[in-house]
């Protein structure tokens, strides 16, 4: 398999740690997001993927899927141990809901596309940028924290599609200096998903493409 993907995308970040998590072998193809204007606007990436965003995973059978949750889920049904989702129904909607929270809801809005409108399109300066960014961080983590249940996982005893969703939007809440100070049920989360092999392996900074 052969992972489109760059280094500080939380989005790709959520489908390394599911593949490690399932011990799936994986090449890493870089598409920097900023060198070049953004390499995911050339005709080459957009052949591969018409939205130019990361990730993107070519399966052996040359079979191309998109969008990290679709991505995740498929990997969990095809190759269903560890699963990612709780056996019952109401689980795995719960889960899928802290999923979604973070994926849906915070990250579309943070990403660099919007993040970049704001800039070139909008006129606004940096620090209205990192306000923009804090604001929804905290509005989502806000509610998210009253959403987690004992631990040590964002779902209980088991490592599932939440962690794998939190778990980098923690790190960009971190590089961008979001205050966690608030958030001690979000902060245990990350720290028990840190001490995994999976979660250590997938970081940004242990990418092949890291800077």
């Amino acid at each position: 398999m052969k992972l489109f993907s760059y280094f500080r995308s939380s989005a790709a970040y959520r489908v390394r740690i599911a593949l490690n998590l399932k011990d799936l072998a994986f090449e890493t193809v870089p598409v920097h997001l900023q060198k070049e204007g953004g390499q995911n606007f050339k005709p080459d990436f957009r052949a591969i993927n018409p939205q130019m965003r990361v990730p993107a995973l070519k399966l052996s059978s040359g079979e191309l899927i998109t969008q990290s949750l679709a991505i995740i889920e498929y990997l969990d049904e095809t190759h269903p141990q560890p699963p990612l989702l709780p056996g019952d129904a109401l689980g795995r909607a719960k889960v899928r809901a802290l999923g979604q929270l973070v994926a849906c809801d915070i990250h579309p809005l943070n990403n660099t596309s919007p993040l970049r409108y704001l800039k070139n399109e909008l006129g606004h300066d940096q620090r209205t940028i990192d306000a923009w960014y804090h604001h929804w961080v905290i509005t989502g983590f806000d509610a998210l924290e009253t959403m987690l249940g004992p631990g040590p996982y964002a779902f209980g005893t088991e490592v599932t599609l939440a962690d794998v969703c939190l778990v980098p939007q923690v790190a960009n809440a971190r590089r961008l200096k979001v205050p966690l100070d608030r958030y001690p049920k979000i902060v245990a989360v990350d720290a028990a998903c840190a001490r995994l092999p999976a979660f250590e392996k997938a970081r940004p900074e242990n990418q092949p493409d890291a800077e």
